[in-house]
């Protein structure tokens, strides 16, 4: 046997029905909804389930997989697994156009369909050759895995379908209730708000109330008190407004504003001996030593923040010097420690 299906009474002509083996190895549990009652249907991500690969001229081979395939709303869904890889053998190409072929796993239930069988199977659902050889419709109880073009005229004695391009991947991909999505189309909707998909490395969530899929942002961890921050003698603190994204070590952005009480003047070529502005608080520190820009709106300098959370002024505009109550911002974003 070699594609199983769960949930099926006994009686079809290639399968005897469910076996204690078909249960083992179909992909039993509660899987990501699509409707109050209607489970999405899709793929089982590991490895590259039902691979395609160019079996001969007009051959295809399937490899193995697992997935789930959702009939009409009254069936339910169908755990799959196809445990050897199945080889399909495609008609030749028509004359005048080009079709497109669409191979499939294909859930047969004699309960709700006049099949007479029950059973499951890889088929090809055969196009129509036009001029558009558009793919043809997927109804309920069937899952699209490939589309297979076939131009006009192949067949086996003229080289056969060019397996380089001849084939568009179908498969749309499930997950347990919760889980992540694997890739897939980039038209593939979501089932339900707050939904999460894995689309080439990057975390998107379904937002219902837009109909679109959104890429994910942690939420913003804001800090807007003075009491966060030590200053030192001198200064009076006048804001210190921090934010970070992606959690404890992820992107922070620290805004300072601090006014110096007495004059501070620089020396040649603008250095001056360090001076200690204060400390940031844990969590708001640098992954390593860092140089800040700081500003008081007519002069300019650099201060340096430490991964100890010390903030320390170096620099300052070329003979120039810090005038008493003019506020001094401290602006830079960068890698949490």
């Amino acid at each position: 046997m070699s594609v199983r299906s769960a949930w099926l009474l006994p009686g079809g002509t290639d399968s005897p029905g469910q076996t204690r083996e078909d249960t083992r190895l179909a992909p039993l549990g509660t899987m990501a909804p699509e409707s109050e009652i209607r489970t999405r249907a899709g793929v089982i991500a590991g490895g590259d389930p039902f691979a395609a690969t160019g079996a001969g001229a007009m051959d295809l081979q399937i490899g193995v997989g697992r997935a789930v395939v959702q009939g009409t709303d009254a069936q339910g869904a169908y755990p799959i697994t196809l445990d050897a890889p199945q080889v399909l053998t495609f008609g030749d190409g028509d004359a005048q156009f080009a079709r497109t072929d669409t191979v499939c796993i294909h859930v047969y239930d004699a309960l709700f369909d006049t099949s007479g069988q029950t059973l499951a199977a890889v088929e090809i659902i055969v196009g129509e050759a036009t001029e558009t050889a558009d793919a043809p419709l997927v109804p309920p109880g069937f899952l699209a895995l490939w589309d297979v073009k076939i131009s006009a005229g192949a067949s086996a004695g003229v080289g056969g379908i060019d397996w380089t391009s001849a084939l568009t991947d179908r498969r749309v991909y499930t997950a347990a209730y919760g889980g992540i999505i694997p890739r897939g189309s980039s038209t593939d909707v979501g089932a339900y708000d707050g939904q999460y998909r894995d689309m080439a490395g990057v975390l998107e969530r379904w937002n219902a109330d837009v109909g679109d899929w959104e890429t994910y942002r942690a939420p913003l961890l804001v800090e807007n008190v003075t009491a966060g921050f030590t200053i030192a003698s001198g200064y009076t603190l006048t804001t210190y407004d921090a934010s970070r994204f992606g959690g404890a070590h992820g992107i922070g952005t620290v805004v300072l504003q601090v006014q110096r009480k007495a004059q501070l003047d620089a020396g040649t070529g603008g250095n001056i001996a360090d001076e200690a502005i204060g400390t940031v608080p844990p969590g708001w520190r640098p992954w390593r030593d860092m140089e800040l820009a700081v500003s008081d709106g007519f002069g300019g300098g650099t201060a340096r923040l430490s991964t100890t959370g010390a903030l320390t002024l170096r620099t300052w505009s070329t003979g120039g010097s810090l005038i008493p109550d003019r506020t001094l911002r401290f602006t830079s974003t960068y890698a949490l420690a």
